[in-house]
């Protein structure tokens, strides 16, 4: 797990990669849908943490990915971005 001012990241219970990262931000935000309630160096600061996250877990290559909506498979109502790397399981 790490974090900065704002942001935690941590292993994902249910991987679906080699590895699997959840950047969360510690305000609650409910969806990407409420970015906008980010003040724009917050949502730099939260972006810089998700190229900074992976850089330091040893990722070059890797997604990043919001699921937006229950229908996109958010299952879990607040913010957050996964970081994908490596050998995926299960998806495209």
């Amino acid at each position: 797990m790490r974090g900065a001012a704002g942001f935690v990241a941590i292993e994902d219970i249910n991987p679906r990669a080699d590895v699997h990262l959840l950047v969360i931000p510690e305000r609650h935000v409910a969806s990407f849908r409420e970015i906008g309630e980010f003040e724009a160096d917050e949502a730099k600061r939260m972006l810089e943490f998700v190229t900074d996250t992976a850089r330091e877990v040893g990722l070059e290559d890797y997604r990043v990915v919001v699921n937006v909506g229950a229908g996109a498979g958010q299952t879990v109502f607040h913010l957050h971005w996964h970081v994908l790397g490596g050998r995926a399981k299960g998806l495209p």
